[in-house]
């Protein structure tokens, strides 16, 4: 039997990639229509494209509780959060149309079951806080009383915010075939990518085939650099000190969760849809404030069997310039600290931003500063 170039990649989790497009139905104008919030439709993109094998659709009661309590699936396979519909009220009929905030109809939903949740659970097992100044835990004790599950059929897909980049699991995929990469590591970011980012993706290219930098564009928190600056810092970036070769730069549709450790379990998964081998999770990855210690995100992978979840982790601690090494350096590699030791805060670099000063060159590379400058002066 012949084996494709695709055949050689990572496996979809659960061992298939789902697609839940299909034909808009004809009665759909009939159905009774629940409006979807953005995250949702996030999720409902992802469901479609399968970035979310081996879902189909929105999570019911024996998923839900399973996910919650103990990061698996009903059938035993690792995930490590809900993705579930909120709802005023169960439905009355078997199938429902999902809408985005226009009211254009998008997808339809066979209805398995309506069910009941307990905010307040799911905050402290998969946020481990309920504290509503969480923008994740807020996010969730609004939604509505109560989750409905069922297999989606989408008909009209997001338009993406840039469809150049947007590339579904089978696009990756194939692109990895046809530049004959077989060993593939992903970078998730939220941020623009600064010297530290450039250094850990760099040592983890020097060990695979080819680097996904899948920034995440979807919903984010109001203080988060927008968007389209940050595409804007990927692509100067990429242009001038990565390889072509050797990076492919593509949009990732989630929304953050803003859930540290479970949401790296998640990300991961996600990256082994899009067909990555390997996975970068750094310092405090997908957290927010102070609600999870610097290297928790790495720490819950040991709750898993080696190689349980098939795509491996690679960990890095938070890398800086040294002055005496000349290099960029992580606390592994570098016997110094203190002055030596090039840091900004996120805060102090958005301050030198505003007044339209560039950081120093061993913080960030002068394009990037300057494309992040242009943005913060407008």
């Amino acid at each position: 039997m012949t084996v494709t170039a695709t055949e050689q990649l990572i496996a979809p989790h659960g061992g298939e990639l789902v697609d839940r497009t299909g034909d808009r139905p004809g009665d759909a104008e009939q159905l009774e229509v629940v409006t979807l919030t953005s995250r949702e439709l996030s999720d409902l993109d992802m469901l479609a494209s399968g970035a979310l094998s081996p879902l189909e659709g929105f999570m019911g009661r024996e998923d839900y509780e399973r996910v919650v309590e103990e990061m698996r699936l009903a059938s035993g396979l690792p995930w490590a959060l809900p993705v579930c519909l909120a709802v005023d009220k169960a439905p009355d009929g078997d199938r429902m149309a999902l809408a985005d905030d226009s009211g254009r109809l998008i997808a339809v939903l066979e209805v398995e079951e309506t069910y009941e949740y307990d905010k307040e659970r799911e905050a402290e097992q998969c946020f481990r806080t309920t504290d509503d100044a969480h923008p994740g835990v807020a996010r969730l004790f609004a939604q509505k009383p109560l989750y409905l599950a069922g297999r989606v059929t989408v008909f009209e897909r997001a338009e993406p915010p840039f469809p150049e980049l947007a590339l579904d699991p089978a696009e990756t995929r194939a692109e990895f075939a046809n530049r004959g990469w077989k060993r593939i590591v992903g970078f998730q970011t939220r941020n623009p990518i600064h010297r530290a980012h450039e250094y850990l993706t760099k040592v983890a290219l020097e060990t695979v085939d080819g680097l996904l930098v899948h920034p995440l564009v979807g919903d984010t928190k109001g203080d988060d650099v927008p968007v389209d600056v940050r595409v804007d810092c990927y692509r100067t970036l990429l242009d001038g000190y990565y390889p072509p070769d050797r990076v492919l730069l593509s949009s990732f549709p989630a929304a953050m969760r803003y859930a540290g450790p479970r949401e790296a379990i998640w990300h991961a998964i996600c990256r082994k849809n899009y067909g990555c081998s390997h996975f970068i999770v750094g310092r405090d990855h997908a957290g927010v404030g102070d609600y999870y210690g610097t290297y928790d995100a790495q720490l819950i992978f040991d709750e898993f069997e080696p190689h349980e979840l098939d795509i491996e982790p690679m960990f890095f601690e938070h890398a800086v310039y040294c002055k005496r090494c000349e290099a960029m350096v992580s606390p592994k590699t570098c016997p110094h600290g203190g002055d030596d030791h090039v840091f900004l805060s996120g805060t102090k670099v958005r301050e030198m931003l505003g007044r339209g000063e560039l950081p120093p060159v061993e913080f960030s590379r002068p394009e990037v500063a300057e494309a992040l400058i242009r943005a913060y002066a407008t």
